[in-house]
């Protein structure tokens, strides 16, 4: 009697276990996809165009940001001469988590920074103010 037990115990576990995996009561489990991430927010200013960064005390200049499309969360920084700081180095612009980061060549950030009604305020990795208007 036990070898019937034996012999039947492995193959009931195995249905068991693949009705189990079929189930959708969690999301995500046993779907065979992974649970959807949230979609990303774009800024609240369409990025491309030119921008003027300022830094008081420090200077400004004058910024091109590249957008594949309007309302895109990422693009290029194309930055003119006479920039302050390391700005002069900037190559990349993501927005994430409600703030604009500001790369440089190596992806390193060179500042964060908040929407402030049509502008972004904020301050460098060095801790300098930053102001990014129109």
């Amino acid at each position: 009697m036990n070898d019937i037990h034996s012999t039947l115990r492995f193959p009931l576990l195995a249905a068991l276990l693949l009705a189990l995996a079929g189930c959708n009561g969690a999301p995500g489990f046993g779907s065979g996809s992974a649970p959807s991430a949230a979609t990303p927010t774009p800024p609240p200013e369409n990025m491309a165009g030119r921008w003027l960064l300022a830094s008081p005390g420090r200077g400004q200049c004058s910024m091109v940001f590249g957008a594949t499309t309007p309302g895109a969360i990422e693009g290029t920084i194309a930055p003119a001469g006479g920039c302050p700081g390391k700005f002069f180095t900037s190559r990349k612009w993501t927005y994430e988590q409600g703030g604009l980061i500001m790369r440089d060549h190596n992806g390193q950030p060179l500042a964060q920074l908040s929407s402030a009604g049509g502008r972004f305020e904020g301050k460098s990795t060095a801790g300098e103010p930053i102001v990014l208007s129109r």
